[in-house]
């Protein structure tokens, strides 16, 4: 009987989970199709709550080609760190609660992008990076949150030699914790933007504009293995 109701505990949010109703883009991201549907971006410094210094920085870079490849106009990055460091907005903390409207006025962007770096480390054990990001943007128009959603991406780093046997085990083990120790955070990044933003509804400088309203919005909390 405890066996039986142990296994109902696990089970019962799995069903929950895969019972979800399956909404559209529309109805998940309304702003993206209203007659103020945004058009331009700014990237805010990320949020970096790791205790990795060089995330930040490593990550704000890769974010901006994600964003024109969902067919948005981007503010050039370079230009916008120049005013946040200039203006004293570099901790984006200040503002991802605050009103917008001050960003619209001076850069023109319809929507801030912000990013919670919450996890980002390497397991040299298991020979993977860890990244867990969030991702918000919110209007500078109405301040209001139009998109939200987390990515807990594993970036599988592991090495096959293509030796076999015992020696080819310790081989690939010895190759992918170099890998790992070694692995440039900008391709993770981007793998997780790609992974997390390619659910944004498509902007006026993409071919899908306006036709992907019943493309089914993906969950918001993303689990996904890259390999590298």
């Amino acid at each position: 009987m405890k066996k039986l109701i142990y296994l109902s505990v696990l089970v019962a949010p799995l069903l929950i989970q895969s019972c979800a109703p399956k909404v559209t883009r529309a109805v998940a991201y309304p702003a993206f199709y209203s007659d103020q549907r945004p058009l331009s971006i700014i990237v805010m410094p990320p949020i970096n709550k790791t205790t990795n210094v060089d995330a930040k920085e490593n990550f704000y870079i890769t974010m901006s080609q994600t964003i024109c490849e969902r067919g948005y106009y981007v503010v050039s990055p370079f230009l916008a760190m120049e005013m946040f460091q200039s203006e004293s907005a570099y901790d984006a903390e200040l503002f991802i609660s605050a009103p917008l409207n001050q960003f619209r006025e001076v850069t023109g962007a319809d929507v801030a992008l912000f990013t919670n770096i919450i996890e980002w480390r390497k397991s040299g054990i298991g020979s993977k990076v860890l990244v867990t990001v969030e991702y918000i943007l919110r209007s500078t128009v109405s301040n209001e949150t139009i998109f939200q959603r987390t990515g807990v991406i594993t970036y599988d780093t592991s090495v096959n030699t293509g030796v076999g046997g015992l020696a080819g085990a310790i081989a690939n083990m010895a190759a992918s914790a170099i890998s790992t120790a070694v692995q440039s955070y900008l391709p993770v990044a981007r793998a997780c933007n790609e992974a997390i933003l390619s659910d944004v509804p498509a902007g006026k400088y993409n071919p899908s504009y306006d036709m992907d309203k019943s493309v089914f919005a993906g969950p918001k909390t993303l689990k996904r293995t890259v390999k590298k």
